[in-house]
């Protein structure tokens, strides 16, 4: 069920389809919450040490409590899809509204994947929709075509405008989007490159200076 400000809250008893006891209290367990702990677990530990168990431990709860909502490492996932791709998208989405020019737009739409990307990278996997239930993994596919038509609007515009040299917008989109997110595969904090820079290096490499500019 939704609860304050948007954030999806389930309690026990309506995960387990039946009504509360008489006098006891109602649990409410916040799933973004357990999204958000799944996150951090799997940036802090990696991949294959993040548990039903170890997401419990972090927010408090014993395993049973919890396993009454995300039964399973599909369930978490799933959580982690909606999640990420939820704010993925209205981020953007917030983005375009606020910036007009074809040029700069498709320069900050970049921006913002690369930083996605490192962000996610640690569930990078569940956000490209590998290894998701299939009926998740239908969502992800509805999901990444809209996502897809965001980027593809951008990337268009940005040809006409004189600021991108491609004749295909879809074409060039994929191929964007396939060098941005791939910074999810080998980014590396101990490396000295940031968000900052490998944005500016991609933004060098696809988008066209403006003429008559001094290129950096």
């Amino acid at each position: 069920m939704p609860g304050k400000n948007g954030r999806t809250t389930e309690t026990v008893a309506e995960a387990d389809g039946g009504k509360r006891p008489v006098g006891r209290p109602r649990r409410v367990i916040d799933l973004d919450v357990v999204a958000d702990v799944a996150a951090k677990l799997y940036a802090e530990k990696g991949y294959d040490a993040v548990s039903i168990e170890s997401v419990a431990e972090e927010l408090g709860l014993s395993r049973a409590t919890l396993y009454r909502t995300v039964r399973s490492m599909d369930d978490l996932h799933t959580l982690l899809f909606e999640r990420s791709a939820r704010n993925v998208e209205v981020e953007a989405r917030k983005l375009m509204r606020k910036i007009k020019g074809p040029r700069e737009a498709l320069i900050a739409l970049i921006e913002f994947q690369v930083d996605a990307s490192i962000r996610m990278r640690e569930y990078a996997g569940v956000y490209f929709g590998i290894g998701l239930p299939a009926e998740t993994y239908e969502r992800w596919r509805k999901w990444a075509s809209g996502y897809e038509r965001l980027w593809t609007r951008t990337v268009e515009r940005a040809i006409e405008g004189g600021h991108l040299r491609a004749d295909d917008p879809l074409v060039a989109t994929r191929l964007i989007l396939g060098m941005v997110n791939w910074v999810s595969r080998w980014y590396s904090s101990r490396e000295k490159y940031t968000s900052e820079s490998i944005a500016q290096e991609a933004v060098r490499l696809i988008v066209l200076p403006v003429p008559g500019a001094e290129v950096d």
